[in-house]
């Protein structure tokens, strides 16, 4: 199937923001800000108190959709294999019955008004646990978390919860750092901010798409069925981000996966019917072959997210991630490879995630969606007379 893309749309700034009228490209150009502000935010709200009252046994992430439900996992993907103890993430009611006076809660939302999130916050309170909450400072979550003596790092309101993601995750960052649980150089925080700057500015609207990597992923991904693979638990976290990105913003489905697990099982998918007999496509000269046939075949792209750091410490993962990208390629699938840069894990997966963020905007603009809206969730929201994220 060939999904109509329109290039000249993405070439055209004019026509650019005539179809994104709610600017969610301008609110993806806002991560750098973020990441500066959210830093200064989480060390006036007294995070280094965590630091006081010792190492918790786990950290567990309350948090829901695609910023505060991905907090959890770059935080996880940040501190890497080697942190000293689990950081689980939540994405449901209540917690988990191991949750006690031991642990760490994040409470992580950016209305403050997310059901599954304030009910593992009260629960987490009632239980005795350290809790942190980064939400907007005047809203339910917010009053919990401070009646039970724990953190607020406010958030600004205003923008939907994936176009907050930086602001919600530095926090945990800045937190875990004081715990210990992951080492940063102490400029990390600002490399991370130039390097989203330097991709808002390489990712530009006005840059054309044959040197715009955010323009070109996007027109990549357009009629394929994206197969999205981590080869570490870094790049793993940007997979992830990635394929909400794609649902929310592009309302474009995706397969997550990663190595080195999925890429055994998932792998074997490539040569059955969205694989390489749709990725090849029917015989365009046969007068007699079914049309309607051609139009329904949807072919696998493996989308491969890789850091090279990562994998050094791990070598059995690149050595696994080179053989199932060839195998791809051979087996007439196409492949899209994104490397992550920077020097400490944070701006590696600054790296990946803010390159991510553009190429599913550029994508829905691309093929007629509007970034902003959510209509399914809207009438879920109303079905279930429940506040979103």
């Amino acid at each position: 199937m060939t999904l109509p893309a329109d290039e000249g749309l993405l070439d055209d700034p004019t026509r650019l923001a005539a179809a994104d009228p709610g600017e969610m490209l301008r609110m993806v150009a806002t991560s750098a800000a973020q990441v500066r502000e959210a830093s200064l935010r989480a060390e006036e709200a007294g995070l280094g108190r965590l630091r006081d009252e010792g190492r918790p046994r786990a950290v567990l992430v309350l948090g829901v959709g695609g910023g505060a439900g991905v907090a959890g996992t770059l935080l996880s993907g940040v501190a890497g294999p080697r942190c000293p103890v689990p950081i689980l993430t939540q994405r449901t009611f209540g917690l988990p019955g191991w949750t006690g006076v031991a642990d760490l809660v994040f409470a992580v939302s950016a209305t403050g008004t997310t059901l599954e999130t304030l009910t593992g916050a009260e629960e987490a309170v009632r239980r005795g646990c350290r809790v942190v909450a980064v939400t907007t400072a005047t809203s339910p979550l917010a009053d919990l978390v401070l009646r039970g003596r724990g953190i607020v790092v406010p958030v600004e309101s205003g923008r939907p919860s994936r176009a907050t993601l930086w602001a919600l995750s530095i926090p945990l960052v800045v937190a875990a750092r004081e715990l210990g649980l992951l080492s940063l150089p102490a400029d990390a925080i600002e490399a991370t901010a130039a390097c989203l700057e330097a991709i808002s500015i390489s990712c530009r609207p006005s840059s054309e798409s044959f040197v715009n990597e955010g323009k070109g992923v996007a027109l990549q991904l357009a009629g394929s069925l994206p197969l999205l693979w981590g080869s570490t638990v870094l790049t793993g976290a940007a997979a992830y981000r990635l394929g909400f990105q794609l649902a929310e913003n592009a309302k474009y489905p995706a397969l997550l996966g990663g190595l080195p697990d999925f890429g055994n099982y998932q792998a074997v998918a490539w040569d059955g019917p969205f694989g390489a007999s749709a990725a090849s496509g029917s015989d365009p000269t046969d007068l007699f072959r079914d049309r309607l046939d051609d139009a329904a075949r949807v072919a696998l792209r493996l989308v491969l997210l890789r850091d090279s750091e990562g994998e050094a410490a791990q070598p059995r993962l690149a050595i696994r991630a080179d053989a199932l990208a060839q195998l791809a390629r051979e087996r007439g699938l196409r492949v899209t490879e994104i490397k992550a840069a920077g020097s400490s894990p944070l701006e590696r997966l600054a790296s990946l995630i803010g390159l991510a963020d553009y190429a599913s905007v550029y994508l829905a603009l691309a093929t007629g969606t509007d970034p902003m809206t959510l209509p399914a969730l809207s009438d879920l929201d109303e079905r279930l007379d429940e506040p979103g994220e």
